[in-house]
């Protein structure tokens, strides 16, 4: 595994890709040592930055991603919200064929994203629109949701 840090407007993020798939996007990557190097870590790199400059809207990166069949589920719809547009917890479950009471588990399954901004869980909002956990904390969801020109600037 190739693993590098990424200067962004929200800090340093690490990330993590074999030589097949980007398997991690980290918050807070301060303490990551960089390690390696592979071509999906670069064409990550490359894609973060220009999502951070305003010149990407989507993604196109192979992923590894790792966990149940359930929460691969979850993470890969999140692809299908649209740059600039939010769902509920409770959409983002019938979305997925599921029923309403559903929607805590599809918010537990978004909570353990690994590829957080690749896979847009900042899309994803509370049944009310409200703001709700976010690996990267409320500020960093909200200013991703800003960036976007899906929620208006605070004052």
């Amino acid at each position: 595994m190739a693993r590098a840090v990424l200067d962004t407007p929200i800090g340093p993020l690490g990330l993590v890709a074999s030589d097949t798939g980007l398997s991690g996007v980290l918050f807070d990557a301060r303490t990551l040592r960089p390690e390696g190097s592979s071509p999906v870590l670069e064409k990550a790199a490359r894609q973060l930055s220009a999502y951070f400059d305003g010149g990407l809207e989507a993604f196109e990166l192979p992923l590894e991603l790792h966990g149940t069949e359930f929460q691969r589920r979850c993470w890969l719809a999140l692809r299908t919200i649209p740059y600039g547009q939010t769902v509920s917890y409770g959409e983002q479950a019938r979305r997925l064929g599921l029923g309403p009471d559903a929607a805590r588990a599809v918010g537990a399954a978004n909570g353990s994203n690994p590829i957080p901004i690749v896979l847009p869980c900042h899309r994803v909002l509370g049944a009310d629109g409200s703001l709700t956990g976010f690996g990267g904390g409320l500020h960093v969801k909200r200013y991703l949701l800003e960036h976007e020109g899906a929620l208006l600037p605070l004052g």
